[in-house]
């Protein structure tokens, strides 16, 4: 048995122990989330959430390490959830975003946490909302969440981060490739890594190109800024921090970022409402309403969306 309140107030203090089996709680779907995340519920919404996103090999985890070095700079505790990809055959992830971060492992101010995706598509786990929550519950002033890499189609960190940034390398693809690339329409902060090798500059260009064909701003619209960085080395990693913050501060003065929390919000409820009645219906199979609404199918009673109508309905109702 769990003792919940017991574990939040350890995750409060600091104790990794306790923030990492508060995580495996959310990971394994424990019968104790629904308490976990009641008694988390008024401890959060004070991290600032940056989600960084690319195509693999443009040094994501490089960044986000540089990141954290920056942050800690300035006495803030950071917490990390690198999502990775998991094996198709043991369900288990690399976690080696986790090896490339080992120089912040024995710093108290900083929590590390992989993640595997377990098969979820968009980039992330499907539990980071609720280890977003965690981290932020446990006194994190900023949670950076690492994409998988996926390429074009990873786009989900928009909906879960309150700043996203999109990272570019040179020699990772011409212009044409970055206009159709989903990512690239996602971005508050785009940054060009490895800017110590040939082209550097061209994607730079490319890229300020491709935003100004983009949809228009008004003035005191956010024009996403791009920066050059070499994270390796550290170089240019001040500049990231420092157009973060300015978005931050823009989000404020708008209410760009209280919106931003509330879509997050909303649809973290509803892919668990939506999650609750998939597994309901899962339940069903072989029941004999669902048979029946099949032979009405089938003789040409009525037709699937009819039927599907019905099922919500009853399902929703009690029935």
């Amino acid at each position: 048995m769990v003792d919940v309140p017991q574990l939040v107030e350890q995750a409060r203090q600091g104790r990794p122990r306790a923030v990492a089996r508060l995580i495996s709680l959310v990971e394994g779907a424990s019968p104790e989330l629904r308490e976990v995340m009641a008694a988390l519920a008024p401890l959060t919404g004070n991290a600032y959430v940056v989600g960084l996103t690319g195509s693999p090999g443009v040094g994501k985890s490089t960044t986000t390490s540089a990141l954290v070095t920056a942050y800690r700079k300035t006495g803030k505790r950071v917490g990390v959830l690198a999502v990775d990809p998991s094996s198709p055959f043991s369900g288990g992830a690399l976690l080696g975003d986790r090896v490339r971060m080992s120089e912040h492992a024995s710093d108290p101010g900083v929590y590390i946490r992989s993640m595997a995706t377990r098969g979820h598509l968009g980039g992330l786990a499907w539990a980071a909302p609720q280890a977003i929550r965690v981290l932020d519950a446990a006194g994190c002033d900023v949670v950076l969440v690492e994409t998988v890499g996926v390429g074009q189609s990873e786009v989900e960190i928009a909906s879960q981060a309150d700043t996203s940034v999109v990272l570019l390398a040179p020699g990772m693809g011409d212009g044409i490739q970055a206009a159709k690339a989903g990512i690239l329409e996602i971005g508050d902060v785009y940054v060009v890594n490895k800017a110590d090798r040939d082209g550097a500059d061209a994607t730079a260009r490319e890229l300020n190109h491709m935003l100004g064909l983009g949809e228009s701003r008004a003035p005191g619209d956010w024009r996403p800024p791009i920066v050059k960085t070499v994270a390796a080395r550290g170089e240019g990693v001040d500049e990231v921090v420092e157009a973060l913050e300015k978005h931050r501060a823009w989000m404020e003065e708008h209410g760009v970022l209280a919106q931003r929390r509330r879509s997050r919000a909303a649809h973290e409820v509803e892919t668990i409402a939506v999650t609750a009645l998939r597994e309901r219906i899962g339940d069903l199979r072989g029941d004999r309403r669902l048979d029946a609404l099949a032979e009405r199918i089938v003789s040409g009673e009525t037709d699937p969306y009819r039927a599907a109508d019905e099922l919500v309905d009853g399902l929703t109702n009690g029935d």
